[in-house]
């Protein structure tokens, strides 16, 4: 994975286990992809921006990625 290449956000969730469905649902159709959480692991904490799980993928992926979700919820 090329981090130099521009990747775009696709999906912000509240929802680890959402994240990682997507993820691999997005991976299963040859979108590869990147999770970023601000989360600090020790702490479960959801409050705000600390909560969120951002969706990313390439920038010339991301049309079809959003198919892709719409099309699974």
């Amino acid at each position: 994975m090329n981090m130099s290449e521009e990747w775009v956000e696709v999906l912000v969730t509240y929802d680890p286990i959402e994240a990682e469905i997507i993820k691999d649902l997005l991976e299963s159709g040859g979108i590869p992809v990147v999770i970023r959480s601000a989360k600090v692991r020790p702490y479960p904490v959801n409050i705000g921006k600390m909560g969120e799980i951002k969706i990313l993928v390439r920038k010339e992926d991301k049309e079809e990625a959003g198919k892709v979700i719409k099309e699974s919820s």
